[in-house]
């Protein structure tokens, strides 16, 4: 009775996701027409900080719970998933157009965000409240490039003719789609991670493998939803910004917070899962510059290497 319970929640879980991902990407690309905002650097506060909220809640509880290893491998757990099945899905359902500013200026810093990570991580295999201040730090002066950068568009959006990009709900109904979609995926996001832990823990799978598969896979399912839907509805910048701002939020912001609560400790797996993290980036950075674009082929070879990752990650 208990296992079908926990199959009930799932799938609950998974209703709540994707409704909800349908009302906050219907409210936050119609806040993005009102403020004359890219749908851009919409995906990479709004949208990336919502569906970046259960990694937060997570990786917080972990940290004040003590258990800090499970707190970076589902951050870097997470940021793989949102790189190559997110990013990959998304291609696959409709190719995505990527801006070449994107690929100079955020694109790099979600790279480079990994790479101080990894750097911490190997100089005293200790993420401790030194380096999780300078985590929430960089993440502040990202904020405030973002707001700038927004500020930028919108003057620019203003001096020009704006086109009719379609319709935009009334303002009490854009609140109302964003805050409750957030709600839905917050709650949909735990039930689907809870439900599938203890479906886990019962086919006996250990608590290392559950926090690197089922927690990472769980919490990035918002993403995964939010990334599909807006595709779908064709706003790819929506889609693609999200991705990149939730793998930015992730390290900065989330491992940040959890630093500067509890020192996290850093493990060799630890620094080998950030390594495949920068190589995956490069390599699909390395897809998108030439045409500007991911392709369905290229969309499905990333859903093969996220595969055969899974696949080493459970043997080893």
């Amino acid at each position: 009775m208990g296992l079908l319970l926990q199959f009930g929640l799932l799938i609950l879980g998974f209703v709540l996701l994707v409704k909800g991902a349908d009302f906050f990407v219907d409210g936050a690309s119609s806040v993005a027409k009102m403020l004359k905002v890219p749908s851009l650097i919409i995906g990479l506060t709004i949208v990336a900080m919502g569906t970046s909220l259960p990694e937060t809640s997570v990786s917080v509880s972990a940290a004040l719970a003590g258990k800090n290893e499970l707190a970076i491998a589902n951050a870097v757990g997470s940021n793989i998933f949102n790189l190559m099945i997110v990013c990959g899905v998304c291609a696959v359902l409709c190719p995505l157009t990527v801006q070449k500013s994107t690929l100079l200026k955020e694109y790099p810093i979600s790279v480079g965000a990994a790479v101080l990570l990894l750097i911490f991580g190997l100089t005293g295999m200790l993420v401790g409240h030194l380096e999780g201040g300078i985590l929430l730090a960089c993440f502040a002066a990202f904020l405030v490039w973002m707001v700038m950068s927004a500020m930028k568009a919108r003057k620019a959006s203003a001096s020009a003719d704006a086109e009719d990009t379609g319709k935009i709900l009334p303002i009490w109904q854009c609140i109302l789609y964003i805050i409750g979609g957030a709600a839905a995926i917050i709650f949909g996001g735990n039930f689907v991670v809870d439900s599938a832990s203890a479906i886990a823990s019962a086919f006996g799978m250990s608590d290392n493998l559950i926090g690197l598969t089922i927690v990472a896979f769980g919490t990035s399912l918002p993403e995964l939803v939010t990334s599909a839907v807006a595709a779908k509805k064709q706003e790819v910048d929506m889609a693609l910004g999200n991705v990149i701002g939730s793998n930015i939020f992730n390290i900065l912001m989330v491992l940040g917070i959890s630093g500067a609560i509890s020192p996290m400790t850093f493990t060799t797996e630890n620094a080998v899962d950030l390594a495949v993290l920068i190589g995956f980036s490069v390599l699909v950075w390395l897809f998108c510059w030439s045409k500007q674009r991911l392709n369905r082929w290229q969309g499905g070879s990333m859903i093969a290497l996220y595969a055969a990752y899974v696949v080493y990650i459970c043997l080893r």
